[in-house]
């Protein structure tokens, strides 16, 4: 495992950002495992994970000119990576979307630097795909392309329509390029051999992966 998955998965467990027990997701399935990015809200915490993102997206070999982050989560999430690129020395411009355009003071809906590019997006999970619908459209109407999607975790269940992930599938509608700290398959590793997780959690993570998985 990478070194920046291990550092990702470790730093979530102890912010309890990733917990492990039985939840019922908005799809309706039952979930042997949690991720919540609203939990990291230290800035040693965002510091360490904005520099997961970073070397996730530096493995991944790809090429943009600017960071976005979509509205609400992927707001802390995209400024946390800027700084981590600008840290390593790559100044990154980063812009963010309001949710509803706003009529005075400096009005409209985007926030931070003109999108121009390439465009890579940053945010927590991909469940329903409504960020990313959304990001592709934002970022077109200002003139630029998304050409990537970056999440802290794929949870390489399967969408909606084939038996691709829904981040798959979002990437092979718009032409993105999916990416992620970590993957389902990462976490149920983390999960088999970590001492301070029930030894049951790992058999129902792979009855659950079995059942809900994707095909890669």
């Amino acid at each position: 495992m990478a070194p920046y998955k291990r550092s990702f998965l470790q730093l979530a467990f102890a912010a309890k950002a990733l917990t492990f027990g039985e939840f019922t997701l908005k799809s309706g399935r039952v979930s042997p495992y949690f991720f919540n990015a609203s939990v990291f809200s230290t800035g040693a915490q965002l510091k360490e994970l904005g520099a997961c993102y970073r070397d996730a997206i530096l493995d991944a070999g790809i090429q943009f000119d600017g960071l976005f982050g979509p509205a609400y989560k992927g707001i802390p999430l995209a400024t946390a990576v800027a700084c981590a690129f600008a840290e390593s020395g790559d100044d990154f411009p980063v812009s963010f979307n309001r949710k509803e355009i706003k009529d005075h003071g400096e009005g409209g809906a985007l926030l931070g630097a003109p999108l121009t590019g390439r465009i890579l997006a940053i945010d927590d999970v991909v469940t329903a795909g409504t960020a990313v619908r959304e990001s592709v459209d934002f970022v077109a109407a200002a003139g630029a392309r998304l050409s990537a999607f970056c999440v802290a975790v794929d949870r390489q269940e399967r969408g909606a329509s084939s038996s691709l992930s829904a981040l798959d599938e979002l990437a092979t509608q718009f032409g993105i390029t999916p990416m992620s700290i970590v993957t389902l398959d990462d976490i149920m590793q983390f999960a088999a051999n970590d001492a301070r997780i029930d030894s049951e959690i790992a058999p129902k993570m792979a009855a659950y992966r079995a059942q809900y998985g994707a095909i890669r």
